[in-house]
């Protein structure tokens, strides 16, 4: 469900591409063919309600929080380390702040997304970076 969750996410926020989410959730499916889960986001194209979905059947006391973090911090990192523009990346961040669940928001590192662009209000686009990279590094070691 960790992974499932990051990579939905992921996707309705639009930093992986259609494509990509697809043929992931495909290769998982191929794999897990008894997955109930997988089945449904398999016939779900809308990407907005597999998100729903996702948030309304994952098992929160079962929940691997770091698991989930080293996922999408991964994945974060890639779209970081190829993206020119860090105020389309700020921007994205704070959107995928708002999109996750309630009870994630406002534990380290993801309480980063909502603030980490604060800096750039006053031009201080590297301390933006350093909180990104800080919270990026976060699972590392």
């Amino acid at each position: 469900m960790e992974e499932l969750l990051a990579y939905t996410i992921l996707r309705s926020e639009e930093l992986i591409s259609e494509d990509e989410y697809n043929k992931w959730l495909d290769e998982l499916f191929l794999s897990h063919p008894e997955n109930e889960d997988l089945l449904c986001l398999e016939w779900q194209t809308d990407i907005k309600k597999a998100m729903i979905y996702m948030k309304t059947h994952i098992d929160y006391n079962n929940f691997n929080l770091n698991l989930f973090g080293k996922i999408l911090m991964s994945k974060l990192e890639e779209i970081y380390t190829n993206c020119s523009d860090i105020k389309w990346f700020a921007d994205r961040m704070y959107d995928l702040w708002k999109n996750l669940p309630e009870n994630i928001r406002y534990i380290e590192p993801f309480q980063m997304l909502c603030c980490a662009d604060d800096p750039l209000s006053w031009g201080e686009e590297e301390e933006t970076r350093n909180i990104y990279e800080c919270m990026l590094n976060y699972y590392k070691n």
